[in-house]
């Protein structure tokens, strides 16, 4: 039982930081896309209007990313109820 309560414990904290690391990409994603404004020419003339074309949608990489992760979850959910039921289970006396 000690075995499966360090194996669920070491799973935990490689799910943290997992997590984590995903959460600070996608955050550093999103700081590197912000636009920023071109100074102005010192003539004191406005600047060219500039056409700014946007997408939506999600990049196929995200998708698969979250698909991957929650095949994982599932996964590593499965084996761990697995263990506990099977070291719940009262094993028969042999005769």
């Amino acid at each position: 039982m000690n075995r499966i309560h360090r194996t669920r414990r070491s799973l935990t904290v490689l799910a943290v930081l997992a997590v984590g690391l995903l959460a600070s990409a996608v955050a550093a994603s999103a700081a590197s896309a912000r636009l920023e404004p071109l100074p102005g020419p010192s003539g004191g003339s406005a600047p060219a209007p500039v056409q700014v074309i946007t997408m939506g949608g999600m990049p196929g990489w995200q998708i698969a990313s979250i698909a991957v992760g929650a095949a994982l979850v599932a996964a590593i959910a499965a084996v761990l109820l697995d263990r506990a039921r099977m070291a719940r289970r009262v094993t028969a006396a042999p005769s």
